[in-house]
């Protein structure tokens, strides 16, 4: 937890914005891979075929850094591409669990400024955010690659969502996995779907209402959720999320953080243990509303509370709901430092994990129940087309509607505001 004490963090302040307007036709994504086209032909930097990167790859060993927090996630790992790379690829697969992906940036810009430019310590990294642009903007990724890779044709690079990380430009230097959007998950055995909150400002009263029973997760690095909870609140009190889009404006957040700050601190009275600590993270917010502490949780997967409920960590009556607005979903994905010594291999898995059948499987809330990073409508495999339409059409009893979350879903914004948004959190409430 979260004590009304000085916390340390490191927060990344990137100085480079680029306006949203116009962004994905200026970008530069190198070699682009069109339905149909043989993929040798649009080969990835520094090899002259698919075919080459396949034979390169066989035998490495692929390090990928990955946040690893999730038992659920992990397993889906290790289980579903594992196997796989070594059967089909000779590639061994391995996993390296982080506690935040900002110590991956950190080993990489250490490795830099080391002057380790061949034998890095990383193959793949699991990213997005301020955490890829602070490594793009420095020069230390590999690239452009991700729309040379073969099953590259699956993604809708069109969509902002998916070209735009954060509001700034993919360029090829990253290739997505998955999709999440941030919502929350209630126990229909407590509360009535009639009495639920559908604003920040319908759960303002509600937690008047309701003295101690509910809480947030602390804004800061490795909680983002709880960053997004916040930076979600600040859309709506602002008027919507629509005007913060595009480069940061410090004039525009000075003038509504005071707002931010306000709403927040007048909750305090009435939160769990009246604001004196906030959860860390996401598996204390789950324990405290699984004990009945609280009466809400979060969630980022479009199958909403039913991974929980099949990992047995919350209740089978527990299910997801949405805010009418505001809601912010994003893309994640994946990343190969500049110096990786096996970039053949973090190749080949970054263009398995979007095949069709096992993006189906990340989507069956059994194994994990993530967002898709391919375009259904892509798929010309008819097989391939039902099995991911079949995942999706069979999202639990815990899923929040499909329209709901269509409806509420924004887009996230550039890292200024995050970095800013957590150091003045704790500055203005937790240390208010």
């Amino acid at each position: 937890m979260f004590k009304r004490k000085m916390l340390s963090a490191l927060l990344i302040v990137v100085v480079m914005s680029l306006g949203f307007a116009g962004a994905i036709a200026a970008q530069d994504a190198g070699c682009v891979l069109e339905p149909g086209d043989d993929p040798n032909s649009c080969p990835p930097p520094g090899f002259e075929s698919w075919d080459a990167v396949l034979e390169e790859a066989r035998g490495q060993t692929v390090n990928w850094h990955m946040w690893g927090g999730s038992d659920l996630i992990n397993n889906f790992v290790d289980n579903f591409y594992g196997p796989v790379l070594e059967e089909e690829f000779g590639i061994t697969l391995n996993r390296v669990p982080l506690a935040d992906t900002v110590d991956a940036v950190n080993q990489v810009l250490s490795e830099a400024e080391a002057g380790e430019t061949e034998n890095g310590a990383i193959d793949l990294i699991w990213i997005n955010g301020e955490n890829f642009n602070t490594l793009k903007q420095a020069d230390l990724l590999y690239g452009p690659w991700s729309r040379s890779i073969p099953n590259s044709v699956f993604v809708d690079w069109d969509n902002p969502a998916v070209a735009l990380d954060f509001g700034r430009p993919v360029d090829g230097m990253e290739s997505p996995w998955g999709g999440a959007q941030l919502h929350f998950i209630y126990d229909s055995a407590r509360m009535s779907e009639e009495d639920l909150p559908r604003s920040y400002a319908e759960l303002t009263t509600w937690i008047e209402n309701n003295p101690g029973r509910f809480t947030y997760i602390a804004p800061g690095p490795g909680a983002f959720q709880g960053t997004r909870f916040v930076k979600q609140a600040l859309f709506e009190i602002s008027g919507g999320q629509e005007q913060w889009v595009g480069p940061f404006n410090q004039e525009l957040y000075d003038m509504w953080a005071p707002a931010l700050w306000d709403l927040l601190n007048s909750w305090e009275p009435n939160l769990w243990r009246e604001g004196e600590t906030y959860p860390a993270n996401r598996n204390e917010l789950n324990e405290l509303f699984a004990n009945g502490e609280i009466d809400f949780t979060v969630t980022q997967s479009p199958a909403g509370a039913t991974p929980d409920i099949n990992a047995g960590l919350l209740p089978e009556t527990a299910r997801a709901f949405t805010f009418n607005d505001n809601m912010i979903g994003d893309r994640h994905y994946l990343a190969i430092p500049f110096n990786s010594p096996n970039k053949a291999a973090a190749l080949v898995l970054a263009n398995l994990v979007l095949r069709p059948e096992l993006q189906a499987a990340k989507a069956n809330p059994d194994n994990w129940g993530d967002g898709l990073a391919i375009d259904v409508t892509r798929i010309t495999d008819p097989d391939e087309r039902a099995a991911v339409e079949a995942a999706l059409e069979d999202l639990g009893v815990g899923a929040a509607p499909a329209e709901d979350l269509a409806n509420s879903l924004v887009s996230d914004i550039v890292a200024e505001y995050q970095a800013l948004i957590e150091a003045d959190w704790e500055a203005n409430v937790l240390q208010n």
